[in-house]
């Protein structure tokens, strides 16, 4: 299920569904809204966005009342997380998928999001898009490099070979097909054994994760936790992020590669998805081609109508 191209004057609509917006990154937050209005969209702020109604975040109610209300909204052509946090899995059990699935529009996050994202792909069918938030991506400093590559596959459609804005590397050699899944690696791992996670059949999985909040010892047991959840026997590939505490002694990639020695399937590196770096935009559930041999990954199918 596909989306539609965004067009200037377009209106985007930007939720919250996962930590609150406090005083600390309100001015990130409108530096990241004056992005998209320089693009030529118009913004519109859920009804809740500012909710922090706990003290940490929103009520569940609030945030599905606001995810609800801009698939609802004709107006409203695609949806954009505010930012990340923790708890955004809470809110899945009680989404209208029906709804989702009706009113097919681009949505777009990083992070926590990951389980929003994954989520109504696995629900729905619909292709989710994984790229930089408003706060901490755009509200911060604004890539001309994710921009561009926002402005080609969410406006022009584009599909074919990911952009590099590095230098990629191939850590096990092949080429395979398959359906993207995945995002942040301990937000996805909160999906495993649930009715909201992507079957792993057929799929490449992507994954990064956040230094500040899992040192390598964290990203050890989660990488043991999809092992011994068998996903890396069902997938075809597996393409790797950025992580920002890599060292020369202790790189995510090591952790990764000691733990899956056993398995054959093509294996890519990139700095190109992640916390604290440039992203690319990666449409969950995209049919692409990974040749981790020659470091690209393709879009083989449109990802939005």
């Amino acid at each position: 299920m596909l989306a539609n191209r965004l067009k200037v004057g377009d209106t985007i609509g930007i939720i919250s569904p996962s930590a609150p917006i406090t005083k600390e990154v309100m001015e990130q937050f409108q530096e990241g809204l004056k992005v998209f209005e320089n693009l030529g969209f118009k913004v519109k702020l859920s009804k809740n966005v500012y909710a922090n109604t706990f003290g940490y975040s929103a009520t569940t109610n609030e945030k599905v009342e606001d995810i609800h209300e801009m698939f609802s909204n004709k107006d409203v052509k695609a949806i954009i997380c505010s930012q990340g946090g923790q708890n955004s899995n809470a809110i899945l059990p009680f989404l209208d998928y029906e709804l989702i699935k009706n009113n097919p529009k681009i949505i777009l996050g990083i992070s926590d999001s990951t389980a929003l994202l994954n989520a109504i792909y696995a629900k729905t069918g619909m292709i989710t898009y994984h790229q930089n938030d408003v706060i901490w991506g755009l509200g911060r400093e604004v890539s001309q490099k994710e921009m561009n590559d926002f402005t080609m596959r969410l406006m022009d459609g584009k599909i074919g070979e990911i952009e590099h804005f590095t230098k990629w590397k191939t850590l096990k050699e092949g080429q395979t097909e398959g359906y993207l899944v995945g995002g942040n690696l301990s937000t996805f791992t909160k999906l495993l054994n649930s009715k909201f996670c992507p079957d792993f059949e057929n799929k490449i999985l992507f994954l990064e994760e956040y230094a500040e909040e899992s040192p390598l010892d964290e990203v050890d047991s989660r990488i043991n936790l999809l092992k011994q959840n068998k996903v890396f026997e069902k997938i075809n590939g597996l393409w790797i992020g950025y992580y920002e505490s890599d060292t020369e002694n202790a790189k995510f990639e090591d952790v990764v590669m000691n733990n899956l020695k056993e398995y054959h399937f093509p294996l890519l590196k990139c700095n190109d998805f992640g916390h604290n770096c440039e992203n690319v935009v990666i449409p969950i559930g995209a049919k692409v081609k990974l040749d981790a041999t020659n470091c690209q990954v393709e879009i083989l199918e449109k990802i939005l109508e």
